[in-house]
């Protein structure tokens, strides 16, 4: 009986889990289109970054600024590698694991079978987050030749229409890479969750919950998104 109350509980637990993450990322894919947001004012940024790249023919800082933000989500993308690792060794301990979580005051007890499917849900996570991040550093890859194909100030036969183009595609490109970055970070917030799991069905469902709420507000109620807006009215 106290199975089968257990895996109702978790089943539950991970269907408002998955419905939190994936539900999150269709409303703000939609919402962005229709509303102001860190991604939409990052656009903006971006175009007129390559706008005037076009205008300059000396462009090592444009490069060594993808080079950064290349480098911060390899940084990431190793450190999902020594997650992986550590949590793959966690697997092959999980009876320890389920008697030290049992001996926490207001933990509810949990099986080793429990124990080890919520260690598989974090390997899934962060095998997720690998792929994404990696992703995301090869299309800063292709910004960096994006970069160094761009016409010249002086060079002839490229209209100014075909210029406004060539900037509004580079900063496409950067956006996809970008937008690759932010699925990875969203897969470590959302992995976060997972480890009040380990406690309590129930924490697990509000940490899920607090995840959405904390992400919502930094994409659509953030300060840096007011301070983007108003630098992008002077701009």
């Amino acid at each position: 009986m106290f199975f089968e109350q257990e895996a109702l509980t978790n089943s539950m637990c991970l269907v408002w889990f998955l419905g939190c993450w994936v539900g999150y990322t269709f409303y703000v894919k939609k919402r962005a289109a229709q509303q102001s947001c860190l991604a939409s004012e990052l656009h903006h940024y971006r175009e007129a970054w390559m706008r005037r790249v076009l205008l300059r023919d000396v462009r090592v800082g444009d490069a060594a600024l993808i080079a950064n933000l290349e480098r911060n989500v390899s940084f990431l993308a190793s450190t999902t590698i020594l997650i992986l690792a550590g949590l793959l060794t966690v697997f092959t301990v999980s009876e320890q694991i389920s008697s030290l979580v049992s001996q926490i005051p207001f933990a509810i007890e949990s099986s080793t079978l429990s124990v080890q499917l919520k260690v598989l849900m974090l390997v899934v996570i962060f095998v997720y987050a690998f792929f994404t991040f990696t992703w995301s550093m090869r299309q800063y890859g292709f910004c960096s030749i994006v970069l160094g194909a761009a016409p010249m100030v002086e060079e002839e036969g490229v209209t100014s229409e075909e210029r406004e183009r060539y900037a509004f595609y580079a900063a496409r490109v950067i956006d996809l890479a970008g937008l690759s970055y932010n699925h990875g970070l969203r897969a470590y917030y959302f992995a976060l969750s997972v480890l009040t799991w380990f406690i309590s069905p129930y924490l697990f469902l509000l940490s899920s919950t607090f995840v959405v709420t904390v992400l919502y507000r930094r994409e659509f109620k953030s300060r840096s998104l007011l301070a983007l807006r108003q630098a992008d009215s002077l701009n």
